[in-house]
């Protein structure tokens, strides 16, 4: 079995579950944890994870970020002028952008279909890398969730630290992980 199936697998066991409705919304969220160099064959079968999310008889909602940092430059007003002093848009993406980004994810999760039954599965964080920390957009957005937030998350997971293409430095999160090497549990059931 390849590491795509078994994280299917592992994911299709966890939303299987009872869901609990008492949850903070850090602890509806759950992270699918894979090699950075999976990416292309994980898209490939994003399929799968919803037909395992409807098999538990949850609904499904996606929401892709790959494009958010274009379509965000593209909105700018200054955009050529960044192109030519870029050291001038980090100021400008500390400002923006991560609202930007928050924008998009609460438009997903406010949809009706995302109710307290359903999943909201976002793809494309590695896009993100060097222009936002999605520690900070899971903050962002982490009241907003009333079913379960699912990151597709290409890193690694090691002693409750996620950690964005292996490059950065991890982070601590109350997310449930699903990774390819076995977890010891420290959830709760339907955490």
């Amino acid at each position: 079995m390849n590491r795509i199936d078994k994280l299917l697998q592992r994911y299709r066991a966890h939303i299987a579950l009872p869901w609990r409705q008492d949850l903070a919304g850090a602890e509806r969220a759950i992270f699918i944890v894979y090699d950075k160099t999976e990416e292309r064959r994980l898209r490939a079968r994003k399929e799968r994870f919803e037909m395992a999310t409807k098999e538990a008889s949850h609904g499904w909602v996606t929401c892709d970020l790959t494009d958010a940092f274009a379509t965000w430059m593209a909105d700018l007003d200054y955009r050529e002028s960044y192109f030519e002093y870029p050291e001038d848009l980090s100021l400008k993406l500390d400002e923006d952008f991560l609202g930007h980004l928050a924008g998009r994810v609460r438009k997903q999760l406010a949809l009706p279909e995302a109710d307290e039954n359903a999943v909201v599965a976002i793809f494309g964080v590695a896009s993100l890398f060097g222009f936002a920390r999605v520690s900070e957009l899971m903050q962002a957005v982490e009241n907003d969730v009333r079913g379960r937030l699912v990151v597709f998350f290409p890193g690694d997971y090691e002693n409750s630290n996620y950690r964005l293409l292996d490059a950065r430095d991890g982070w601590s999160y109350l997310a449930v992980p699903i990774t390819v090497q076995e977890q010891r549990a420290t959830y709760s059931i339907g955490a």
